[in-house]
């Protein structure tokens, strides 16, 4: 075994609105947020997962719902968050687009090995 075959490429995807003026992507970070929100039903529960503070997770939030024109999460207080259903939809696209970029790149990184 080559010392190459042990390495792994890694495919970063962001999900962006061409139209917006400020430059928040939906890429892994954000879609790992969400991602925590729909398990736990909760931002702050989300953010200190990432070991992230509320607030920060809050203004990810804010600022990529902003940037994409896109409400991601429904919040009701002390009750908790969870995805919209547009929130849910561009995270399923996004974690099923990653996975096929991932296995494709393994692929394409394995024959062009040899």
């Amino acid at each position: 075994m080559s010392e190459l075959e042990k390495l792994k490429p890694t495919i970063k995807l962001s999900i962006m609105n061409p139209d917006a003026e400020s430059g928040s992507l939906f890429g892994r970070g954000i879609a790992s947020l969400c991602l925590g929100v729909r398990e736990s039903g909760s931002l702050n529960a989300a953010a200190k997962g990432m070991g992230m503070a509320y607030s920060k997770a809050w203004r990810i939030i804010k600022d990529t719902e902003a940037a994409l024109g896109v409400q991601l999460l429904n919040r009701d207080g002390a009750h908790g968050s969870q995805l919209t259903e547009a929130g849910d939809q561009l995270l399923d696209a996004y974690l099923a687009i990653e996975e096929r970029l991932q296995e494709k790149a393994e692929e394409l990184f394995g024959q062009l090995l040899k």
